[in-house]
Parts: structure tokens; sequence; C-alpha cells
């Protein structure tokens, strides 16, 4: 999908698909809290947070919980629709970000962002940073649930709308989910380099119930420990059930994604979020 417009809110106009382009009206509906291309970064809040869907989501969807905690916090807060509902290939989608991030500083006048990304959204920053330039431009990356190393099995969307892997390694009708296969070419581009670059901070933010991004201990990146903090949620709260698809919603990964965006460095592993009950 076409990022939505600073001027705007939306971008109308052709709306790619696996099979082609069909020619509909295109229509981004932001999620509460989000795109408010007047807000302007704060010494409290200095880094616009730049919020990055998944597989088959869209912004929406999403980010309709973490975006209106993040902005009630004082953050300016956005995010994007792309790719298809992220189903084109990986490598286009990162560029899509690169425009959309350069859109944010430009409204802003920021120099960097944070970045907080879902299972495909909090791996595909890492190529757009580590392989087209975009580290400079990134303070924190947090990867919830993200897809790191790839999945062992192909990503599907069921007809209930739930997500599940099954085992392949092509999709023709969904680039990313091949991408997304342990051992692909796309992972091993991606990763050849090492897990991360000079400069930004990275939190990975994992459940032990994930059903998609399996193993889920392949989510975890290896770097420095002033780097990198890698948390699995049942270790700070053991009867926190939630899996991938609404991990996003969980007030646990909430609290953990502000604690790392608003501390100096990496997140502090030893903080410890209230085990507030999922709903």
């Amino acid at each position: 999908m076409l990022a939505a417009s600073p001027a705007l809110g939306a971008a109308p106009g052709p709306a790619p698909t696996a099979l082609g382009t069909v020619d509909v009206p295109l229509v981004d509906v932001s999620p509460p809290g989000a795109n408010d291309w007047s807000c302007r970064p704060t010494a409290e809040h200095p880094e616009p947070v730049v919020l990055v869907h998944g597989t088959f989501e869209d912004m929406l969807k999403n980010w309709s919980t973490l975006a209106p905690y993040l902005d009630a916090r004082g953050a300016c807060v956005f995010a994007l629709n792309y790719g298809d509902n992220a189903t084109g290939p990986i490598r286009d989608s990162a560029r899509e970000l690169a425009s959309f991030v350069d859109a944010v500083l430009g409204a802003t006048g920021a120099r960097k962002v944070d970045v907080v990304g879902h299972s495909q959204g909090g791996m595909m920053p890492r190529y757009w940073m580590h392989h087209l330039g975009g580290a400079k431009k990134v303070d924190d990356l947090v990867g919830i649930a993200p897809s790191s190393h790839g999945t062992q099995g192909l990503i599907v969307a069921y007809p209930d709308g739930t997500l599940g892997t099954v085992a392949g390694t092509e999709n023709p009708l969904c680039p990313a989910c091949s991408d997304q296969v342990a051992g692909s070419a796309f992972m091993q581009e991606l990763n050849a380099p090492g897990d991360t670059v000079r400069g930004p901070s990275y939190t990975v933010i994992s459940t032990v119930y994930d059903e998609v991004v399996t193993p889920y201990t392949s989510q975890f990146l290896v770097g420095p420990a002033r780097q990198v903090t890698n948390i699995t949620i049942q270790d700070l709260c053991p009867a926190d059930p939630i899996e991938h698809d609404q991990s996003p919603n969980d007030p646990v990964v909430h609290q953990l994604v502000a604690h790392a965006l608003e501390r100096p460095g990496p997140a502090d592993p030893a903080y410890r979020p209230s085990c507030l009950p999922v709903p």
C-alpha cells in the first residue's frame, strides 16, 4: 500500500496485490493517536515513534491500542500501511518504510525516529537499517514477536482470520511469506552482516505461546549487551497467555515498549512491568 500523505492522511491510487494491480481507491485509516503531522517532539520524547504492522495486517488493526497508549505518554506517533498488507516482497516494503520515515523526519524536524514493529514489521526495518542506510536515522528498534531469522514453516492466513504456518517454501500470493521462511534467500541476505549494526538500540519482546514465528527463540537478536535486550514475556509475567497475533494489544507489552523507548540506551532487562490481565 501507499503510505499516508502528511497533508491528506490518505493516498488514493491503484492498490498492488500479489497478482498485479487493482485499480481501486486506497484509503488509509490511522489508528487513534497516530499520524498527527503537526506533532512536534519534546525533550522528554525527542524521537517520533513509527509503528510498522505485520503480515496480512494494516496499521488500524495492528496498532489500535498501542498507538493511543504511546500518544498518551507524550510521544509523536506515526503509522503506515505498506506492501499490500505486508504481503509484497520485503525488500520493496523496506523502501516504502524509508520514504515514510523521511516524511516523518521532515514534518517533525527530528533527527531520528524510534521504530516499533510487530512480526514482519519488527524484522523488515532491519533490512532498511542494515542494507539501505537507515540505521543512522534510528535511535531504538523494538520488535514485538519479530520474524528476525524467519519461521520454521510458511506463514498463512486462515479463513477465520488467525495466522499459522504450514510446510513449504513458496507462496506466489504472498512473497513476504516466502521471504520469512527460515533459510530463505532473503533471510540469508538480511542476516549476513550480523543481527545488529552500530548505533541503534534493539529490543525484542517474545512470547512462548507464539504459534507463527517458531521457535519463538529464533526471534532473539545476537549483539552486545549494551545494545541488545531480548525479553520473554512469561519470564516477567508467567501467567500471561498472549500469543503472536494479539501481542501488540497486551498491556504488559505496552509497558515493555514504553520502557524500551524512554530509556537512554537499551532496555533494562531487570525491569518489571505490572502483570495486568490481558483483555
